[in-house]
């Protein structure tokens, strides 16, 4: 098994990310980051009519991947996923939670299969014709770190790319109230097993005991970072971004973790 990765491209969509390209600099640290309002995201690989019925969490997985996708010029039929999702669609079920305290619990049938949390999966499948292997994952806020295993062991066992998808969006009244997500944060990233001469970074993988994650330089992202599962992944980002060579630590609640070294 080789213990390397080759990232391929990145796709990114947050407040005051605007896509991998308008974001290198803020993240490499040399422009400030000012947290815009995010863009709406756009699933502009689904038909027509797929595309009015998803969720606005499904749109900003979609947009991610598709980014991500175009930048490294691959076959999205060709492409293994994994998505990593701390609690999938919380708006759907908040809907169907309502609609059951209702005079005959008129739960929409659309909404009911778009509570499953293997739903965006899905929606790429139908946009992409993909058929290759999938996995949908949720580990709370090691979500990302678990993501990333995964798609390296894939990646690995297959010896072929893998697409990570991690998204978390704000959850709505009165779920926020126990479980606060403060922006909308979704990325993708693209890892190769084999040697890419267009490649971003290179990542070295060691699973370990981890006492603390990697925090963000910048205070306003580290905000972002701890606010929202799918942004623990800004200091990798960071040091992807960056020209020189970088070690990243991740951590899930558990305190096991993953030690990460970035080669430009």
């Amino acid at each position: 098994m080789n213990p390397i990765l080759s990232v391929e491209s990145v796709g990114l969509l947050a407040p005051g990310l605007a896509g991998w390209t308008a974001s290198r600099a803020i993240l490499a640290g040399e422009a400030p980051y000012i947290a815009a309002p995010m863009p709406m995201p756009v699933a502009a690989l689904l038909p027509a009519n797929e595309r009015r019925r998803v969720t606005n969490l499904v749109k900003l997985a979609l947009h991610v991947a598709q980014e991500a996708i175009v930048q490294a010029c691959r076959d999205p039929q060709t492409i293994r996923t994994v998505f990593a999702s701390s609690g999938g669609d919380s708006a759907v079920l908040d809907k169907i939670c309502v609609a059951l305290t209702l005079p005959d619990r008129p739960v929409s049938p659309t909404h009911f299969h778009q509570s499953v949390h293997n739903t965006t999966a899905g929606y790429w499948s139908i946009a992409t014709g993909c058929t290759q292997p999938s996995i949908s994952l949720s580990a709370y806020d090691g979500s990302f770190m678990a993501g990333l295993r995964e798609a390296a062991a894939l990646a690995w066992t297959e010896t072929a790319p893998v697409l990570l998808i991690a998204y978390d969006m704000p959850q709505p009244f009165p779920l926020a109230e126990r479980r606060v997500i403060i922006a909308p944060f979704g990325m993708a990233l693209l890892v190769n097993p084999e040697p890419n001469e267009r490649r971003l970074a290179m990542l070295r993988l060691t699973q370990t005991a981890v006492s603390a994650a990697s925090p963000s330089a910048d205070p306003e992202l580290e905000t972002l970072r701890i606010g929202n599962p799918a942004a623990r992944c800004l200091a990798l980002l960071q040091a992807i971004a960056r020209p020189a060579g970088q070690r990243v630590a991740l951590v899930d609640d558990g305190g096991m973790g993953l030690k990460v070294e970035v080669t430009p």
